[in-house]
Formats: C-alpha cells, sequence, structure tokens
C-alpha cells in the first residue's frame, strides 16, 4: 500500500463577497415580500457574507461544472500539469444536470486529455466521497495522482422566480403567500463556491504537505428517515415520493426541486448522530482525541457549534477548543466544498508546522452521513 499525500489545494469563491443584507437584492422577494425568516436565520447562523455564481446584475457567471474546472486550473504550474492528470474525482450535490455525470462535465472543459472519472453524489459527504475515492485508488497503486474536488452551484435554486407557482397558489388558498420555512429558511443559508487538492503518492519537496493517515465514513439511513432532501417530496409515513411520480404541473405548484429540510428532525439528531460516529471513528483507530492540532468540522450554521462542543464534552471525547479551525462566517455554507475551502485557507495560512495533526469532521442531513479524515503535517 502506498502512502498518499494532500499536495495542493485551490479554490474558487465567484464574484464579489455578497453581505446579508445584499442577499434579497441578488436572489429576489419571494411573492415580491421581503421573507421573515431571513433575519432570524442569519442571526442564527452566523454567515456575514458569501459567495453567488450570479453577479449584482443578475446574471449568471459560473455553472457548476466551471466553478470546479477553474478551481482545478489553479492546481497546475509547470511542474504539474493539465496532462500529468491520472484520475479525476468530483463531490457535488448540485451538479448542472441529471446526467451526463458532473464529473464528466469538468473532465470537458479541462480539455486535457484521456482519464479516469469518477462522480460522488449525495450532499455535504459528496467531496468526502471523491476525496476518498482518489486516496483509496492512490493507496492500491491504481493511480500515482489524483485531483478531487468538492463543489456547489446553489444559488440559482434559491432564486425567487423558483418558488412564485407555489407562492401563487397559497395566496390563491387564502393562507399566508409565503414558503414554508422549510424550503425559505435554506435560502439564507447556502452559497457557491470549489475547492480542488491534488493527492499524489509522494510528498512535496518543498514546503508542507498533508498526509492522509485515514479516512471512515459511517450513515444511519437505517436508523431514521430523510431529513434534507430535493426531487421529491416528503410523505407523512417519513418516505420520499419521487419527482418523476408528479405532473410537469406540480413540478412548479410544489416546488419539487427546491432544497427543503426537516428542521424538527435536524435538532434531533445532526449533533447526537455527529458525536456517536466520533466515538467510533476514534474507537477504531485507537486515537486519542485530545491529540489534535486542528479540528475542521463542516457545521451549516453557529447555531450547532456550541451544541457539537457541548456534546462532545458530555460524550468525555477531549477534542481541544483551541483546535477549531472554521471560516464558515467568511464564505458560508457551501456544501460539499465547505471542507476544502477550510481545508485550503489553513494550508495557506502559514500555521501549520511538520507533525500536527488534523481531523476533517463532515456531517450529511441527508439521512444523517458522517466523514472524516485524519492528516498529519509532513
Amino acid at each position: 500500500m502506498k502512502d498518499v499525500y494532500i499536495t495542493r489545494i485551490s479554490k474558487i469563491l465567484p464574484n464579489d463577497p455578497i453581505s446579508n443584507d445584499e442577499m434579497e437584492n441578488v436572489l429576489g422577494q419571494i411573492n415580491d415580500k421581503p421573507s421573515k425568516a431571513r433575519r432570524i436565520v442569519l442571526r442564527n447562523n452566523g454567515i456575514k457574507q458569501r459567495y453567488y455564481a450570479i453577479n449584482k446584475n443578475g446574471e449568471f457567471t459560473h455553472s457548476n461544472a466551471k466553478l470546479t474546472q477553474e478551481a482545478i486550473s489553479k492546481l497546475f504550474d509547470q511542474s504539474f500539469t493539465e496532462n500529468d492528470m491520472e484520475l479525476l474525482c468530483c463531490g457535488t450535490s448540485t451538479p448542472d444536470q441529471l446526467l451526463p455525470s458532473h464529473a464528466a462535465m469538468v473532465h470537458g472543459l479541462l480539455a486535457n486529455k484521456n482519464l479516469e472519472i469518477n462522480s460522488a453524489s449525495g450532499i455535504c459527504c459528496a467531496g468526502m466521497s471523491s476525496l476518498k475515492f482518489g486516496y483509496l485508488s492512490i493507496k492500491a497503486g491504481n493511480s500515482n495522482n489524483a485531483v478531487c474536488t468538492g463543489s456547489e452551484r446553489v444559488s440559482t435554486r434559491l432564486l425567487a422566480n423558483k418558488f412564485e407557482e407555489e407562492s401563487e397558489l397559497l395566496s390563491k388558498l387564502e393562507k399566508l403567500p409565503i414558503i414554508a420555512f422549510k424550503k425559505d429558511f435554506l435560502r439564507w443559508m447556502l452559497s457557491d463556491g470549489a475547492g480542488a487538492m491534488l493527492l499524489e503518492d509522494k510528498k512535496n519537496e518543498i514546503g508542507i504537505s498533508l498526509k492522509i493517515d485515514w479516512m471512515e465514513a459511517y450513515s444511519f439511513a437505517h436508523e431514521l428517515e430523510t431529513c434534507m432532501y430535493s426531487g421529491g417530496e416528503k410523505l407523512e409515513d417519513g418516505s420520499i415520493k419521487s419527482w418523476t411520480e408528479y405532473s410537469s404541473k406540480e413540478w412548479l405548484e410544489d416546488s419539487i426541486f427546491s432544497i427543503k429540510q426537516d428542521v424538527k428532525i435536524l435538532e434531533e439528531h445532526v449533533i447526537n448522530k455527529g458525536v456517536e460516529s466520533m466515538e467510533m471513528v476514534f474507537k477504531k483507530h485507537s486515537k486519542d482525541s485530545s491529540d489534535i492540532d486542528y479540528f475542521l468540522p463542516h457545521i451549516s450554521s453557529q447555531y450547532f457549534a456550541e451544541k457539537l462542543k457541548n456534546r462532545i464534552k458530555e460524550k468525555g471525547l477531549k477534542v481541544p477548543e483551541s483546535s477549531w479551525f472554521t471560516n464558515l462566517s467568511k464564505v458560508g455554507n457551501v456544501g460539499s466544498a465547505s471542507i476544502y475551502l477550510m481545508l485550503e485557507e489553513l494550508m495557506a495560512s502559514g500555521r501549520l508546522k511538520k507533525g500536527d495533526k488534523i481531523m476533517l469532521s463532515v456531517p450529511e442531513s441527508g439521512r444523517f452521513s458522517y466523514a472524516y479524515a485524519h492528516l498529519t503535517v509532513c
């Protein structure tokens, strides 16, 4: 088995940052009325700015594939060119189309050479699944290098015009002409961006590298019903009725393709199952939880940060609070790309020294999945 190193990380955050007060100017007002949820959600999530692949004139500037391609291109120089790539792994929860795969579209934009591609679907864990595919391919000797990505272009799904049909229907029924909270609050949580990592079977000769010691992932779908979803509707029994079973008229009226979240289930399980899975991973690898120099948790909102810290303490895990590193307030919740953006910022900060231990932690509320990676600076 080969050792595997992250040798380069890059990112792309499209256009100028959007402040909290500018969000509704870009995304629009549903039914021409300001959102009643926006200020409450923003106060709780702690996000100060985010990025959209939409400029201030309302024009789309990047596809998801284009964001990903631009992030990847930043990895290249004379010592590692686009023609040196052997494997491309792309994870996202918001591909530009149902078919072909996201990785195929990114490869098409790279237009470099024939290579192996892999697309990881899902929600936030899709970026980690992409990373793990590349990691295992190199470790097994199948490839000498891999480019792995996490990316999202969710803003176009959050535009007010995507909810107009439903708003009109609610008005006709003489109900409040706003979208249900489970749909509206996500408009103020999510943003766009992409990150890319170069994995190799040898470390950098100059500067630092991050050795991937191990990666683990856990799903609790066998215990818990769906929490976050798109392309269907959740029924009273907890099952999901697929978009393919609705008429095209219902797609619009019921916002079938909007991203929704069952906030009650989220509150009840996301922290508890996260810490439960952390216990499992520490036990499996006989890892001392206090021996972490940098803990990078992907959290969708600062609302969950203190809850997570308290639950970790209650379970007797001694993850040092001083090790926490996030950039949520500066870049927003970028789903599968968030962990890439965090690690890129940390690696570029100049703070890392050889021997430092880094723990990546990514939850996914789709049906409660959790992914982890342990890295050593070398």
